[in-house]
């Protein structure tokens, strides 16, 4: 890592892969971010690389194992697609660099534990790109839910969906780890595990199936611990867009209607409902890709919060245990 006189150090970033959040979302806030210098971006093609290093003033580099050569890299964000990371995951943190990697981490827990215990072993962090956990209206929920506002939780229900992508989209490559699961079926669950925590268990999922691409193009889940509290779960591809969630608790409902995807500049809205009545809190805007970044740049320094490893494996069981639920392999 950089030192730098007065403040914090900063984390030395490279990329792995031209993916649209990271145009979008990701490397802008990488920018921007005191915490993190972008040194480099790798695509396959090199035209790609040329226009994101242009974009955001680093180096292109063709091939993701020349980037992972170098040694002006602390780190490396990879937003590769999901069935690719297992591998390219595993690479980097061979090298001694630490990991950012899009969301989840792998397809199943089998390989999500490899590498967790692969970062153990290397003394790396190891971390997944769930943004809206970083987002100051997650602090403000579970701050209401400490303070007793809507009395004891009994149930979450979240729902994500987004409209039919274009023809060529990596979702609807079986190969490539497609499918609405794996693409904002993980938010909910994550969510769900957020506020429920990590014993919660699956009791029953559909995945309903696109026959002629081979993937799963939405679900529902439900899961429950051994309390009695629950989780009502639905995603989708190809419907329309739904981003929100509700808590159900013996004393009132807290619910927020841009759940995952706020934009940086937007001031979310929580409503709190007791009896007849209902309230609305406006909440700070806030970044999220600038938090994940700046909290990942603070386990590099300082030493990974404990649980981390362990909740990437919880959410891992969670995806293999829908998909037994749901009649798959």
């Amino acid at each position: 890592m950089k030192a730098v006189r007065g403040r914090e150090s900063t984390v030395r970033l490279g990329v792995l892969g031209c993916a649209d959040i990271a145009w979008r979302r990701v490397l802008p806030a990488a920018v921007d971010n005191p915490r993190t210098e972008l040194v480099a971006i790798a695509s396959r093609d090199p035209e790609k690389a040329r226009r994101f290093a242009e974009r955001f003033d680093c180096d292109a580099v063709t091939g993701y194992e020349r980037l992972l050569e170098r040694e002006d890299l602390d780190a490396v964000y990879i937003p590769l697609p999901v069935a690719l990371r297992r591998e390219w995951v595993a690479r980097a943190l061979t090298r001694d660099l630490h990991v950012l990697s899009e969301k989840p981490l792998t397809t199943d827990h089998a390989g999500a534990a490899e590498l967790v215990d692969l970062a153990k072993s290397r003394g790396r962090v190891l971390r997944e790109n769930f943004g809206f956990l970083h987002h100051s209206q997650q602090s403000r929920v579970g701050e209401m839910l400490d303070s007793g506002a809507i009395g004891r939780v009994c149930s979450v229900d979240s729902e994500f969906g987004v409209p039919r992508r274009p023809d060529h989209d990596i979702r609807y490559d079986p190969t490539l780890g497609g499918g609405a699961l794996l693409d904002v079926g993980v938010y909910p669950l994550r969510l769900a595990q957020y506020f429920l925590g990590t014993e919660l268990r699956v009791r029953g999922a559909v995945l309903r199936h696109d026959p002629d691409r081979g993937v799963d193009v939405g679900g529902s889940v439900l899961l429950a611990d051994a309390h009695g509290a629950s989780a009502r779960l639905a995603f989708g591809i190809g419907v329309q867009y739904r981003n929100s969630y509700a808590i159900w608790g013996t004393g009132g409902t807290l619910s927020v209607d841009r759940a995952f995807t706020p934009p940086a500049e937007m001031r979310p809205v929580l409503r709190l409902r007791e009896g007849q009545g209902e309230e609305t809190i406006e909440v700070e805007a806030d970044h999220q890709f600038a938090n994940v970044l700046g909290d990942f740049a603070t386990a590099i320094e300082f030493g990974e919060r404990p649980g981390v490893p362990e909740t990437i494996l919880d959410l891992a069981r969670l995806l293999d245990g829908v998909r037994r639920a749901a009649g798959e392999p």
